[in-house]
Parts: C-alpha cells; structure tokens; sequence
C-alpha cells in the first residue's frame, strides 16, 4: 500500500517502547493561568474524542487561518492599502474568525495530553503526534501576521519577514535540540505568552481595523517611519528568540553536561542536529538573495510555506531520535530536490518562468513527502503498539 513505508527502524521502536515523558514547565502563565484552565476545559470534553483527534483539529485550525489570509491577502499587501488602492483590506470578521480558531487551536493543544491521561491513553504516539503537528504550525501560526502589518508602509520588507519566520523555526527547533542532549524537554515560556499575544493582537485589528498598526516608535529627520508597528514586531521576535530562548538552552545543555545528568554525547554529536536546518536556511537565503526573479517579493508566502514544510520534517526526525535515545540523521532527505530546485531558478534567465516554476514544483514535492513520511510513521506506530491513531479503542486488531 501507499502508506506502508516502514520509516521507522527496529532501534526507533524499541527506544518508544521505552519511552518516558520528561519535561519540565516554570511559565507563570502556563502554570498559574492556562493549565488551571485547561483543567476546567477537559473535564467537560467528552470522553469518546481521542486525545489525537483532539491535536489534529487543532492543527487544521491553524491551516483554516492560514488558508483565510491566504486568499484574503495572497501577497501582504491588503493592511498597506494607501499605496495599494486597488487592492481591498481584509474583512474583518476574518481577523475575528483568526482569533477564535486560535484560541480554539491553543485550547485543544493544552487539553491533548490532558484528555489522554484521563482515558489511559498516555503514550509516545500521542507525543509525537501534537510535537510533530506543532513542528509545521510554527509555520502556519507566525505566517497570518503578516497580514496585520502588510509588507509596505509601516511594516518590514519581505527579507525580514523571511528571517523572522526563521527565529520562530529556531525557536521550536531548540527546544527539542535541548532534550536531544539533555534528555529533559525544557518548555519555554515565550509559547503561551506568544498565543495571548497573537490572540490580543487579531481582537485589536478586529476592533480597531488594520490601520491601528499604522504607526512608529521613531521616525528620521525626515520623517520617514523607523520603528514602525512591523518592525516593533520583528525585534519582539528576534528577542524571543536570539535573546531568550537560545541563550536558556545553551545555558541547560551545559548544566547537563557539567552536571552530568545529560546525554553525555560528543561535541560532534551533539551539534549534529543543527547541520540540516543551518543547510536549509544558507540555501533558502541564497536563493532569496541571488533569485533572478527576486522570489522573495514576487511570492513571500509560497517561498517561506516551502521552507516551513522542509524545517517540520527536519524537526520530526529529530523528535523521533531524541524520544528513542537515537542518533539523528545527519542530512534531511528533502535538502535535496531544496537544492536542485535553488540551483534551476538561480540559473533561468530572469523572464523565463523556470524559477517559479521550480518553486511550486517543490512547494507540491515536499508538501506530499512530508504527508507521506507523517501517515506512514504514524501508522507503523499504530500497528506495532496495536493502538487506534483517532478513536477511543483500547485495542485494534
């Protein structure tokens, strides 16, 4: 059958039957706000919804979003509508419409696991199940708002957009790169603070239309817009990244080490994970800085989609390795049509079409590997567990 690819090795699936969850959660607001919540939430969900029907609806609410800007504002440009006005603003029951469906996502993603432990059905499929699907909605999350902002005036140019997107990425890669060595999943803190955010966020554009973004923070002598609303947003970013979570996870991965409560692996080793996202991101960066076409401003969405596809696959193999005490794979098998696909539109003469057409070529290709890899795991872990993926079955033959 199409979906019977064993990518899954005998050592992966002994590592799972061994398998125990291991985290550690000090947000204020996940612990004095959220998860009392949550708690209040599952107690009314009915208890014949899987915990992992419970993880996709959420996922697919995110792509509901994503599929709402999408076609509202293919190109972010329908919030800079005073350079634009041709082009019609976003309705705004859409930016309501974003904010329950994010809300509703965030909700669902806190009572997964919840709802599991209160039907006996706590296991390693389930944590690779909500960790995998939040691999690709760290695309589809930060993607929406963008629309906020536009990408003309008061906002940032789409290669800042680009690179933003990428300190979200880093963001969730880190954390599991951080168990990988450690054998502690450290959840951070900037997660449910960035929901609330993004929740307040959408209501205030809902309430007060896209043009409450339009302002600055600081201005130049001539009065050309410096710190603007997208670019206070951009630095928020990068402080929750570079400034927070990349220096908490260095920081825990030595402890581990001079403690010796890690994993204890070589350098080499250690650093192993990092290779196929900084390969990504280096030729993503050099095909958006050599695109003949300049593909970063004739298609922000499906270039950055591209990358986001290919980074959740990385980052699914690496939660994989680090749930079964597995050395990770050294090189992404999707790196490859990436590069192949980079090479063809960095070679086509500007007005051939040869670079767009390799993108959406791509776009299709890793869209469909990445589907296949996720069933086929999933299902291998079914199969071998003897366990249902979205019912409540206590077995299955």
């Amino acid at each position: 059958m199409l979906f019977n690819t064993k990518y899954l090795r005998s050592d992966h699936i002994t590592g799972f039957e061994n398998y125990k969850y291991n985290s550690v959660d000090t947000s204020p607001l996940s612990n004095y706000v959220m998860h009392p919540f949550w708690n209040a939430v599952v107690k009314i969900c009915p208890r014949r919804i899987a915990p992992n029907l419970l993880t996709l609806t959420g996922f697919l609410l995110t792509v509901v979003n994503f599929g709402l800007l999408t076609f509202y504002d293919y190109y972010f440009v329908a919030s800079s509508v005073s350079n634009k006005p041709e082009v019609r603003p976003v309705p705004r029951w859409v930016w309501l419409m974003a904010a329950v469906n994010l809300f509703l996502s965030h909700t669902l993603d806190g009572i997964d696991g919840k709802q599991a432990r209160r039907l006996g059905m706590s296991g390693p499929l389930g944590e690779l199940f909500d960790h995998g699907l939040d691999s690709w909605s760290s695309f589809f999350i930060p993607i929406t708002l963008f629309s906020v902002f536009g990408k003309l005036e008061y906002s940032i140019p789409p290669i800042r957009m680009f690179f933003c997107m990428w300190s979200v990425f880093m963001c969730f890669f880190l954390s599991h790169w951080e168990k990988y060595n450690t054998g502690l999943l450290f959840l951070p803190w900037g997660y449910d603070l960035s929901q609330v955010s993004m929740l307040l966020l959408y209501l205030a554009t809902f309430f007060g239309d896209y043009t409450v973004w339009k302002w600055s923070l600081y201005n130049a002598a001539d009065g050309t817009p410096i710190i603007t609303a997208g670019a206070t947003f951009e630095i928020l970013m990068w402080v929750g990244s570079l400034g927070s979570a990349l220096p908490v996870t260095l920081w825990n991965i030595y402890k581990s080490y001079r403690d010796g409560t890690g994993k204890g692996r070589s350098l080499g080793a250690a650093l192993l994970p990092l290779l196929s996202p900084c390969i990504l991101l280096g030729t993503a960066t050099a095909w958006a800085l050599l695109s003949p076409s300049d593909v970063i401003n004739v298609d922000l969405r499906l270039f950055t989609y591209v990358s986001g596809v290919v980074f959740s696959n990385i980052c699914c193999r690496l939660i994989v390795a680090q749930m079964t005490n597995t050395d990770v794979q050294p090189l992404n098998r999707l790196l490859a049509p990436v590069a192949v696909a980079a090479a063809v539109a960095l070679l086509s003469p500007q007005s051939s079409g040869a670079e767009m057409g390799a993108l959406w070529t791509l776009a299709v290709l890793v869209t469909l590997a990445h589907l296949h890899y996720g069933i086929c795991v999933v299902r291998q872990m079914c199969h071998h567990f003897k366990i249902p993926a979205l019912t409540v079955k206590q077995r299955v033959d």
